[in-house]
């Protein structure tokens, strides 16, 4: 396999065969739902998902730009390809989602969480930032953007979001 674990030494951000096994049939669905949504010309993926995801996570854990991906790994316009459209369709929510439903049930928990808590946090924002982008926190008097998450008792991200800056609202209620 071109950029496979057997053609390579493995870095440390890479999966072990067991986590895998774990995300390895929702990347394996997304792929064929998008051969089957698509006009069924073109010619076969060249590179494995595991790949994939391993020079995804490389970057993330390192932090390196896109274009310093390491010549191991699949091109990096095929990687970042992957990476948005994985982001836009929601896989990377139903992976997070598989891991938090295992570790509640791992821990002799519901896998659904039935109440949650929310927390919020300004952030400062550069002068070069568009002012239509960013609001006031008056309490703390900070100019830049607010985000909010809402952590599970295990300290699984349950939902994140950031509200436009002219809002002046609560964040949306949890769906527990």
């Amino acid at each position: 396999m071109p950029g496979g674990m057997a053609t390579r030494r493995p870095y440390p951000s890479d999966l072990s065969d067991a986590r895998w096994a774990l995300v390895e049939p929702t990347l394996t669905a997304w792929r064929e739902h998008e051969r089957r949504a698509g006009p069924g010309i073109g010619r076969p993926p060249r590179h494995d998902l595991r790949s994939i995801l391993d020079a995804i996570l490389y970057v993330d854990r390192t932090g390196a730009p896109w274009r310093y991906l390491p010549h191991e790994y699949p091109p990096w316009q095929t990687v970042y390809y992957y990476f948005a459209r994985w982001q836009k369709d929601g896989v990377f929510e139903q992976l997070s989602g598989l891991l938090r439903r295992l570790i509640r049930i791992a821990e002799g928990r519901d896998p659904e969480p039935t109440a949650c808590v929310i927390d919020s946090q300004s952030v400062k924002t550069a002068a070069t930032v568009p002012a239509a982008t960013q609001g006031v926190d008056a309490a703390k008097k900070i100019v830049g953007r607010k985000r909010a998450s809402s952590p599970t008792p295990s300290g699984c991200c349950w939902r994140c979001w950031s509200p436009p800056p002219a809002c002046k609202t609560a964040p949306p209620a949890c769906s527990c």
